[in-house]
């Protein structure tokens, strides 16, 4: 099974998973650093997390809050960059969601690095933008 490039983290690469979302890091998403974007990161976070969450409600479902997220190593150009997802509790409208973000190295010998770990939760909600329960279908 690949191991992750940081020999201190004990988390392994969930290779018997499917991500949620998978992407090679392009320049065009390069911050003044030279490493990708936080924001870019983040925005992945949220389509994965909604992609989720669709699981377990076919309506719409808005973000709410993005917590606990760790950038625990940089991403860099060439990277493909994987979103592993699972369900942490579904409430009465809300769903939360664990999004794993592992990094494979392209010009790193193709280690794979955990690079960035999050929490989202994402409410179902009615045309109007007003929360519905999990699992039923506005009117």
């Amino acid at each position: 099974m690949p191991q992750e490039s940081n020999p201190d983290e004990q988390a392994e690469y969930p290779a018997d998973q499917s991500p949620a979302i998978r992407r090679v890091m392009m320049p065009r998403d390069t911050n003044a650093v030279g490493t990708i974007f936080g924001g870019t990161i983040l925005a992945e976070i949220d389509l994965a997390a909604a992609t989720e969450a669709h699981k377990h409600h076919a309506g719409m479902v808005v973000t709410v809050s993005m917590d606990k997220i760790d950038f625990k190593a940089p991403v860099y150009v060439g990277d493909l960059v994987s979103f592993f997802t699972r369900t942490l509790r579904i409430g009465r409208t809300s769903i939360c969601v664990q999004v794993s973000v592992w990094s494979q190295r392209r010009f790193g010998g193709g280690q794979y690095a955990h690079v960035t770990e999050a929490q989202v939760t994402m409410v179902a909600v009615d045309t109007n933008f007003h929360p519905i329960p999990v699992g039923t279908m506005p009117s």
